[in-house]
């Protein structure tokens, strides 16, 4: 480890704190500014973080959120009850904070060395706001039943977005669901349509069971220690999720898609979507996977249509693009722009009468 090599992983937890603060976590972002100025190589485990090798940053490793994930953790286990002493609800000053998670860095060095081998796992459920008016818009322009294929699915939690209720704007969408989702609306309602899901299914290299308590708990140590509505949404939608029985397939992005796409289905709308999981496919695989959904967009036609429905960061500065491309024409819009975690939606829709 090098000076200069330490530098950037100090800069790289500043700007997640930064990301935190604008994302409505103050504790986190405290903790990660915490992290970067006061960590030293004193102990295994911040020799480990200071020396990382690869990409520190939130679009490569996100080491940050990786180390916050694994404090979370322990105090949500139940592991360490002196971190969670001073863990939200509870309010300390930054030394009493980063002296017991010095403290934890030492006490409980094999489950933090052990779980920051593994990136961060989310399923923001909030981003299902971003995804109902695409798939509406899809549903008006092909007035065909939808079949669901949503890759990087973790525990699909975005993947029963038609289970859950919504307040987008003026107009309301479902009823009687235990996940209510009202995002800030701004622009046009979106459009009304009938929806009929025909089939869902969604893939992810290390997919999480809603049934299972360790998946529980690594899926809620990512969500923000003082977001409790967030880990309240969440809990209410894997409880939905495993009394329905949802499974997400264990799969390579790329194999997966290639055998979704292999036979185009008469009288249905195929749907690839996939929300903040593209990003983090590595260079080769996102070009194969691109290639791979531009030629089934080929074989699309008036009877047999496929979409694709993105919410994934652009680098532009406010939020994630939604984007939505639709074959049998292969043209591509951007109807929209929302809030990584789905806080707000801005929405430009896409007219029915253009299809």
């Amino acid at each position: 480890m090098t000076d200069d090599s330490a530098e950037v992983i100090r800069r790289s937890f500043h700007r997640q704190a930064k990301a935190c603060e604008d994302l409505g976590s103050p504790f986190t972002a405290r903790l990660c500014t915490l992290s970067a100025d006061r960590l030293t190589a004193n102990t295994p485990v911040g020799a480990k973080i200071l020396g990382w090798q690869g990409i520190p940053d939130g679009t490569g490793d996100a080491l940050a959120l990786r180390l916050a994930g694994t404090l979370h953790a322990l105090v949500r286990s139940g592991l360490d009850s002196a971190l969670r002493a001073v863990y939200p609800p509870q309010t300390v000053d930054d030394d009493i904070l980063w002296a017991a998670v010095e403290v934890a860095l030492r006490r409980d060095e094999a489950f933090i060395l052990d779980r920051l081998k593994s990136p961060p796992q989310t399923n923001e459920v909030r981003r299902s706001s971003a995804l109902l008016p695409g798939f509406l818009t899809v549903a008006a322009l092909t007035e065909k039943p939808l079949i669901l294929s949503e890759v990087g699915a973790s525990a699909g939690l975005n993947l029963q977005w038609d289970r859950y209720t919504y307040r987008l704007g003026d107009r309301s969408w479902g009823h009687g669901s235990s996940v209510n989702l009202a995002p800030r609306w701004e622009g046009p309602p979106p459009p009304q349509a009938a929806i009929e899901v025909a089939e869902r299914a969604g893939c992810d290299l290390n997919p999480l069971d809603p049934s299972s308590e360790d998946d529980r708990l690594r899926l809620f140590s990512y969500i923000w220690a003082d977001q409790q509505d967030r880990l309240d949404r969440t809990a209410a939608a894997l409880a939905m999720a495993a009394e329905n029985g949802l499974q997400v397939e264990k799969a390579d992005a790329i194999d997966w898609l290639r055998h979704r796409l292999a036979t185009p289905r008469r009288d249905m709308a195929h749907v690839i979507y996939h929300t903040i999981a593209w990003q983090y496919l590595p260079p080769a695989l996102k070009a194969e996977g691109e290639a791979l959904i531009a030629e089934a967009g080929t074989r699309a036609t008036e009877d047999a249509p496929l979409a694709r429905l993105q919410l994934e960061a652009d680098g532009k500065p406010e939020g994630a693009a939604i984007l939505l491309t639709l074959w049998p024409t292969g043209e591509t819009r951007e109807i929209g722009r929302a809030d990584f975690h789905g806080r707000w939606v801005k929405w430009e829709g896409w007219e029915v009468s253009s299809a």
